[in-house]
């Protein structure tokens, strides 16, 4: 999957991400609107990892998914 999937899909796999990443709030999701960037972002504040850690996490989820 990659960033322009995330944002024409991004509806149906809010649910996912939150299975994913719980301390996500339904407000951090709708800021993210699908932007990879975002979901990294919002990542590194709720969990206190690195930009690296974050996106690391993101890719390898999207390979999965």
């Amino acid at each position: 999957m990659n960033r322009d999937q995330i944002q024409g899909n991004w509806k149906q796999l809010k649910g996912k991400v939150q299975q994913q990443w719980g301390k996500l709030t339904d407000d951090d999701l709708d800021r993210i609107e699908g932007t990879q960037e975002e979901l990294e972002g919002r990542i590194q504040e709720r969990y206190g990892k690195s930009r690296e850690e974050a996106r690391k996490e993101v890719d390898d989820w999207l390979a999965r998914h």
